[in-house]
C-alpha cells in the first residue's frame, strides 16, 4: 500500500471532497474491473499537480523516482509507462494522475495492436441523442466486418466505440482499416460526419477519431477519472442501456462505485473472451485498409 503525500489535497473545483486520498480509495475499489483493461499496455498519465482546472500535463515517459508500481517499457530507444496492478494504479494518483490513457497494444507484442477504438467527438451543437445515434451506426458498420464492439461514455462529450481483435495485423494495415471504416461512415452521410481534424469541417458534425489507432497513440481507459470540473468517469455501458442515458459525463467516481455494486450482468459481455479478427474481406470492405 502507498504512502500518500498530501492525502487532503482537492483535485476537483467543483467536488472539493475528492481527494488524492478518495482517488486512490477510488481504485482500490474498481481496480477489479479497471486493470484487465490496463495492464501491461503501454500508457499516459495526465497529471494535474494543481488540481484538474490548471496546469495538466501527459507523460508517458518513464523515469527515475516515479512509484514502483509504475515500470519501464524499453520501446525502441525510450522507456514508457507500464502499470500491472493495484500498485500502479495508487502511484499515478500519488503523482496526481486524473486521466490514464492506454495504447491499442500490449508491450509483449507491440506491432500486434488489438484494441480497435473509434472516438466520436461531437461538435458543441450536437446533441448526445445524435452521438448515440452514431455510435449505433459505427455498431451496426462493425457488424458488416464481423466485428462485435461495445460502447463507452467518455466522461466528456462524446463516446468511444471499441472493438477488441485478435493480433494479426501490422501497424499499417491495422490504421488503414480504422481510417476506411471512419471514412465510409463520413463519405456515407457526411452532414453528421467528418473524419477530417479541422476544425472547420467539425462544424455541426461529429468528428471519428479514427487516429487513436495508430503505433504510439492512446485512448482513454476504461474507468479512468477524467480532468474536468467534475470526477467524471470513462464509462462502459451495454448497448441495451445506452438508451436511457443522457449524458457522457453522467457517471462520477461516487455513482461508478454505485453503479459497480448495483450491477447484475457485464455491460461489456464476453469482451475479453472474444476471440475476432479483421478479415481478408472485411480489409477489402473499406478503401484505404492498406490493401
Amino acid at each position: 500500500m502507498i504512502r500518500l503525500t498530501n492525502p487532503d489535497k482537492p483535485l476537483y473545483p467543483a467536488a472539493v471532497h475528492v481527494t488524492k486520498q478518495r482517488l486512490v480509495d477510488y481504485w482500490r475499489r474498481v481496480a477489479p474491473f479497471a486493470l484487465p483493461h490496463i495492464a501491461g499496455r503501454p500508457l499516459s498519465l495526465l497529471r494535474c499537480p494543481n488540481g484538474a482546472a490548471q496546469d495538466c500535463f501527459f507523460q508517458r515517459h518513464h523515469r527515475r523516482g516515479l512509484p514502483l508500481g509504475l515500470r519501464p517499457a524499453p520501446i525502441g530507444t525510450e522507456e514508457f509507462l507500464v502499470i500491472d496492478d493495484l500498485s500502479g494504479l495508487e502511484g499515478a494518483a500519488q503523482m496526481d494522475a486524473l486521466e490514464l490513457h492506454i495504447w491499442g497494444v500490449h508491450v509483449e507484442a507491440l506491432e500486434r495492436p488489438d484494441r480497435l477504438v473509434f472516438d466520436l467527438d461531437p461538435d458543441p451543437s450536437v446533441s448526445f441523442e445524435e452521438v448515440k445515434r452514431a455510435a449505433r451506426d459505427f455498431r451496426a458498420l462493425l457488424e458488416a466486418a464481423g466485428l462485435a464492439s461495445f460502447a463507452l461514455l467518455t466522461g466528456g462529450k462524446g463516446m468511444h466505440v471499441v472493438a477488441p481483435i485478435d493480433a494479426a495485423l501490422g501497424w499499417p494495415t491495422f490504421t488503414g482499416f480504422a481510417k476506411g471504416v471512419a471514412t465510409r461512415l463520413a463519405a456515407a452521410d457526411p452532414s453528421r460526419f467528418t473524419a477530417m481534424a479541422s476544425k472547420a469541417r467539425r462544424v455541426g458534425r461529429i468528428y471519428i477519431d479514427y487516429r487513436r489507432n495508430e503505433r504510439g497513440a492512446s485512448a482513454v481507459a476504461p474507468f479512468s477519472p477524467r480532468a474536468r470540473e467534475t470526477p467524471a468517469v470513462a464509462t462502459p455501458v451495454s448497448w441495451e442501456e445506452l438508451g436511457r442515458i443522457e449524458r457522457a459525463d453522467c457517471y462520477c467516481l461516487d455513482k461508478m462505485e454505485r453503479r459497480l455494486a448495483a450491477l447484475r450482468a457485464d455491460p461489456w459481455p464476453g469482451y475479453f473472451n472474444l476471440r475476432q479478427g479483421v478479415s481478408p474481406a472485411a480489409l477489402r470492405m473499406f478503401a484505404g485498409a492498406g490493401l
